[in-house]
C-alpha cells in the first residue's frame, strides 16, 4: 500500500512540473492577447462602427471583400496601404484618444477606435 502511496505521489509531482510552464505560457499569451483587436472589412463596412482598446493594444484590419480598401484616420496620421482581399494592416495605438477613420477609396466607410 505504502508503495502505490508513493507511485501516486510521484506521479502528481511529475504532473505538476511537466504542466505548470505550460499552463503559465498560457496565461501569459492571454494577457497579451487582450491588447490584440481584429477590424474585419466586408460588403463595404468595418464590423465593429467602434472600437475601444487600452493604450498600447494593436489593432488590425482585415479585409474580406474582393474590392480594394485603403485605412486613413481623419487627422491623417495612420494610413494603410491599399488592401487587397485578405490583406492585412496593423497600428499599435499608445496614447488615449478617439481615432476617427475611413476608406479613403469609399469615404461612407467609416469607423472609430476609442482608446482608454
Amino acid at each position: 500500500m505504502k508503495t502505490l502511496l508513493f507511485v501516486v505521489v510521484g506521479l502528481a509531482q511529475v504532473a505538476v512540473a511537466v504542466f505548470t510552464p505550460f499552463t503559465a505560457q498560457a496565461q501569459a499569451t492571454k494577457a497579451a492577447n487582450k491588447n490584440v483587436v481584429t477590424i474585419t472589412i466586408d460588403n463595404f463596412s468595418f464590423n465593429a462602427k467602434t472600437e475601444s482598446v487600452a493604450a498600447g493594444s494593436q489593432v488590425t484590419w482585415i479585409s474580406r471583400d474582393d474590392v480594394p480598401h485603403k485605412i486613413v484616420s481623419t487627422d491623417k496620421k495612420i494610413v494603410s496601404p491599399v488592401l487587397d482581399t485578405d490583406g492585412r494592416f496593423s497600428y499599435t495605438f499608445t496614447a488615449p484618444g478617439t481615432y476617427e477613420y475611413y476608406c479613403s477609396i469609399h469615404p461612407t466607410m467609416t469607423g472609430k477606435v476609442v482608446v482608454k
